[in-house]
């Protein structure tokens, strides 16, 4: 089986971002997957430090429960409930049939490039 792998990118022009990414779906191989984020504040409104913390307890481990998930965090079971749910929404974690939740990835890489929009003398 395949090892999994997730680059999140920040790119305004979605559509853009997308074209970018197209050649790979038609590879023979995989090549990975994309998360975009059409700005940093959508991306820290998905992504805030304790869905990352979630994310990292859940990365390797396979098929766990919301209320192991929460233990190893360290969270309340009903507020934990709902950042797995965006998490999931994103694509960052997955449902199992079993009710649990996992990670599919075993690395996620973050490519953001920040440019000023004035040249350099402003």
């Amino acid at each position: 089986m395949t090892e999994r792998c997730l680059t999140i990118t920040l790119q305004p022009d979605w559509k853009g971002a997308l074209l970018a990414v197209g050649p790979a779906a038609k590879a023979d191989e995989y090549q990975g997957e994309v998360l975009n984020f059409e700005s940093l504040g959508q991306f820290f409104g998905q992504l805030s430090e304790k869905r990352w913390e979630i994310v990292r307890a859940a990365q390797g481990k396979g098929e766990m429960s919301v209320q192991e998930l929460a233990l190893a965090v360290g969270r309340d079971v009903k507020r934990l409930h709902d950042d797995v749910a965006i998490l999931a929404g994103i694509g960052m974690l997955e449902r199992t049939e079993g009710g649990g939740v996992i990670c599919p990835f075993s690395s996620v890489h973050i490519d953001m490039y920040l440019k000023s929009d004035f040249g350099p003398n402003r």
